[in-house]
C-alpha cells in the first residue's frame, strides 16, 4: 500500500517537473491603456488594436440588436394577424346577436299592444 502511494507521488512529481515552468500569456482582446507605451510604433499598434476591438464589438452588437428587432417585428406582425382575426370573430358574433335580437323584439312589440291599459284608479 505504501509502495503504491510512493509510486503515485513519484509519478505526480515527475509530471510536475517535466511540465514547462514558464507559461506564456495569452492576448485577451479588450481595451488597453496605450499611454504607457514608450515608442511610437508600439503606441500606434496598441491604439489600432483598441480600434479593431471596438469595431468588432460594435459590429457584433449591431448584428445582435438587428436580429432582436427582426424577431420583434415578426412577432408584431403575428399579433396584428391575431387581432384582425379576433376582430372578425367579434363582429360576426355581434351580427348574429343583432339577428337573434331583431325577431324577439318584433314578437314582444305586438304583445304589448294587445295588453289592456292599466287603470289609474288603483291607489
Amino acid at each position: 500500500m505504501i509502495a503504491t502511494m510512493a509510486r503515485i507521488t513519484f509519478a505526480f512529481v515527475l509530471l510536475m517537473v517535466s511540465s514547462p515552468a514558464t507559461v506564456h500569456a495569452q492576448d485577451v482582446p479588450g481595451i488597453e491603456i496605450c499611454t504607457v507605451e514608450k515608442t511610437m510604433e508600439r503606441r500606434t499598434s496598441c491604439l489600432q488594436s483598441n480600434v479593431d476591438f471596438l469595431q468588432k464589438t460594435i459590429t457584433k452588437l449591431t448584428t445582435d440588436h438587428q436580429q432582436k428587432v427582426d424577431a420583434a417585428n415578426r412577432q408584431i406582425e403575428a399579433l396584428k394577424g391575431a387581432v384582425v382575426s379576433l376582430q372578425k370573430v367579434v363582429s360576426d358574433m355581434q351580427a348574429e346577436q343583432k339577428k337573434a335580437a331583431a325577431p324577439a323584439a318584433k314578437d314582444a312589440a305586438p304583445a304589448a299592444k294587445d295588453a289592456a291599459p292599466a287603470k289609474d284608479g288603483a291607489k
